[in-house]
């Protein structure tokens, strides 16, 4: 019966190659590891943030690879462990054989996590089994901050895939927030960031400015500078990013991340387009 759940959800996806169904697969399985988390005390301390949470929760159209959190208060003694026993317990009940490897570091303020499965992809009946060589094994990051920014708000949200949960999540302000962050302070150019913020764009989100700048206060080029992080220090800063990306650079990285019919879209990047969003933030 539960074999049968995954079946169907996954053909709802109605995927059109392996990479797609590669994708939808893991997307089911991270959906499970989030309903197996519920069951403990995990949300009552920690909220799901990142790509994952913005397109399992908000609709964000493209596939994500990890499942990223945030504690609500500093703690620098959480562990994974108890939480990583139940993820693989719960998924063991959906014909799951996880293999847990627990990368926490007591000295880091992201602990790290992995779950790693091979099995479910083999009870499946898939639509694009690769023709050569055993399927791709499932790998999902788990990460979390135990040292996060102040100023997040949050929500709980709702899941009904394998059956009905809540989930506690920063709302879509903080993380466009978190995401303007990652734009400004990330130390490589990531394509699905910058797909990220279009997407903000088009649904008019407002910037959660006190996440942004404890955030930007905390980490990154302007860290203990005290910067006024407002509309016109964010649109400066972004603007100088855009001009200083080779564009076509960034196209790799996102475009396996996205349905084929959207591919088109990507050769429209360019410095202009951004900046052309840039002006509109609030």
């Amino acid at each position: 019966m539960v074999l049968e759940i995954i079946q169907k959800k996954l053909e709802q996806y109605h995927v059109k190659n392996t990479l797609e169904e590669a994708h939808a697969i893991k997307e089911i399985s991270q959906e499970i590891a989030l309903m197996a988390l519920s069951r403990t005390d995990f949300f009552q301390k920690a909220a799901f943030c990142g790509g994952t949470a913005l397109r399992i929760l908000y609709g964000l159209p493209r596939f994500s690879e990890d499942l990223d959190f945030i504690l609500e208060n500093t703690n620098p003694r959480f562990v994974w462990k108890n939480y990583l026993e139940k993820i693989g317990e719960e998924m063991k009940v959906y014909g799951y054989r996880i293999e847990i490897v627990d990368r926490g570091n007591i000295d880091r303020n992201v602990r790290l996590a992995f779950l790693k499965d091979d099995s479910i992809g083999k009870i499946l009946g898939l639509s694009y089994k690769p023709q050569q060589g055993p399927l791709k094994k499932i790998k999902i990051k788990l990460e979390i901050d135990v040292n996060p920014p102040l100023g997040a708000s949050f929500e709980l949200k709702y899941l009904d895939f394998p059956v009905l949960f809540s989930v506690r999540a920063l709302d879509k302000s903080s993380l466009f927030a978190g995401k303007l962050h990652a734009l400004l302070c990330r130390q490589y150019i990531k394509g699905r960031d910058w797909y990220d913020f279009l997407w903000y764009m088009s649904q008019d989100v407002d910037v959660n400015y006190l996440f942004l700048k404890n955030a930007i206060d905390q980490a990154g080029p302007w860290a203990k500078k005290n910067e006024k992080v407002n509309s016109t220090w964010l649109k400066k800063q972004l603007t100088k990013k855009i001009q200083e990306i080779d564009w076509n650079k960034t196209l790799d990285d996102v475009s396996p991340f996205i349905k084929q019919a959207e591919l088109a879209s990507l050769k429209l990047w360019s410095a202009d387009l951004f900046i052309s969003k840039v002006v509109k933030l609030r």
